[in-house]
């Protein structure tokens, strides 16, 4: 079999979003002729942890393992936080923080550990993979971020050893929602370009998770992008549906940072509930994982506190079960200048559970395109208080009727068997 070599950051027992779509694709690459090693730090700080994915790591795997210097301890200590509190990803706050020393923890980040705060492990993982390659052949790196490390540590091994590299953005670089909020000098920013167009010109192949996010990146660097979307597992889909909650559930599953906080759903809600339209006995809304202070506080605000039901981190095999139970999956795009690129893994997930999605987000952006192929449920603009108001009264009265299903069709298309096929078939065509 060929050989690839993966440098990822995330790998179980690592939850969470970053971890699944490397997780996938190497369980079905020995499908069409591709052997996976993984490179992983021995000694990470994850966001959250999930012992029940190490069921997708193939038996016998190589996994290469160094440790890496963090500089979370002294990050927390400068906060406030206990040293075995995780650090959230995308600036999100479980509660209110002091201003003035976040301020100043967020200009330390972003000026000073660039690309990020792995940045430390670039040096001592080229060394140690250099030191693997010299005794071992592999046909194709590949690197995936972020961290945006992983890519320049591959950059630097494709350098010495001129072993054809695929670099994979999960997420964008410096056209990253939160890059705005880094609180970046002139000089920091026009380092962050710099690394990014070294990978931009360098990697033999780049994938990419969306359109939008292929014609944005060309702004940057213009080149061919691969555009290999995020997706779902048919393994993990129950082979026995879930019987839908009794009440009136509208389920939000993964991270709802402070840019996903969906108030016009809160308002809209809270005028049906006012009038009557939607009994108070039948509403629940429920919010799974970890959920930023500020959604708390508007649904106090808008009267749906008493509404909640909230479920804290659950392992993934767990996950699929409430996704299917769910009468409505909420799925919010990042209100952010990039919403249009905006493609999680989350939203394949749903198409998955085959119950109607309510999206909230650009009438004009990737989910949109992908909610109408598929059939999958409806998309209102962050500002269509109408149109909002009027979709979730309409599921309701079918979840009255007991009728409220989805008619979702042609989603094997983004089944994550199919789409490794497409990520070896990149492979394929870049090593010869």
């Amino acid at each position: 079999m060929k050989k690839v070599l993966i440098i990822s950051y995330y790998w179980p027992p690592s939850g969470g979003a970053g971890v699944q779509r490397w997780l996938k694709f190497v369980k079905y690459l020995s499908h069409f002729g591709w052997k996976p090693i993984i490179y992983t730090p021995k000694n990470p700080e994850y966001p959250s942890v999930d012992n029940s994915l190490q069921k997708d790591v193939p038996k016998n795997i190589e996994i290469l393992t160094k440790e890496i210097f963090e500089p979370y301890s002294a990050y927390k200590k400068f906060l406030g936080k206990s040293k075995d509190e995780k650090i959230n990803a995308g600036f999100l706050s479980e509660e209110k923080k002091n201003k003035t020393s976040e301020n100043i923890a967020v200009w330390i980040r972003g000026n000073f550990f660039i690309p990020d705060a792995r940045m430390f492990w670039i040096k001592p993982s080229v060394k140690f993979l250099s030191e693997y390659l010299q005794k071992n052949h592999i046909d194709a790196i590949v690197s995936t971020g972020p961290p945006h490390s992983m890519h320049m540590i591959a950059n630097e091994i494709k350098k010495k050893f001129n072993i054809p590299w695929l670099a994979d953005f999960r997420d964008p670089w410096t056209n990253i929602d939160f890059y705005k909020d880094l609180k970046l000098t002139k000089w920091a920013d026009r380092k962050h370009h710099r690394l990014e167009q070294k990978v931009l010109k360098n990697a033999n192949r780049i994938v990419v998770i969306s359109n939008y996010m292929a014609q944005d990146m060309n702004f940057l660097h213009n080149r061919n992008y691969n555009v290999v979307t995020n997706g779902f597992d048919f393994d993990d889909v129950s082979k026995i549906p879930e019987l839908p909650d009794k009440k009136f559930s509208i389920s939000h599953i993964g991270s709802m940072v402070r840019t996903r906080n969906p108030e016009i759903l809160w308002k809209a809600l809270e005028s049906l509930v006012s009038e009557n339209l939607i009994s108070k006995s039948h509403l629940e809304i429920k919010l799974v994982g970890k959920v930023d202070f500020s959604i708390i506080e508007d649904l106090k605000k808008y009267n749906l506190f008493d509404f909640l039901n909230r479920i804290d981190y659950l392992p993934h095999q767990e996950v699929g079960k409430v996704q299917q139970q769910s009468q409505v999956l909420l799925l919010v795009v990042n209100k952010t200048p990039n919403a249009k690129m905006i493609l999680t893994g989350k939203f394949f997930e749903y198409l998955s559970a085959k119950r109607p999605i309510l999206c909230i987000g650009p009438e004009d952006g990737e989910v949109a395109k992908i909610l109408e192929e598929t059939n999958s449920g409806i998309l209102c603009d962050y500002e269509d208080f109408e149109k909002t108001r009027k979709s979730i009264l309409h599921f309701y009265k079918l979840y009255l009727k007991n009728n409220l299903k989805s008619e979702s069709k042609a989603i094997d298309q983004f089944s994550r068997k199919e789409l490794c096929k497409s990520i070896c078939n990149i492979l394929d065509e870049m090593i010869n």
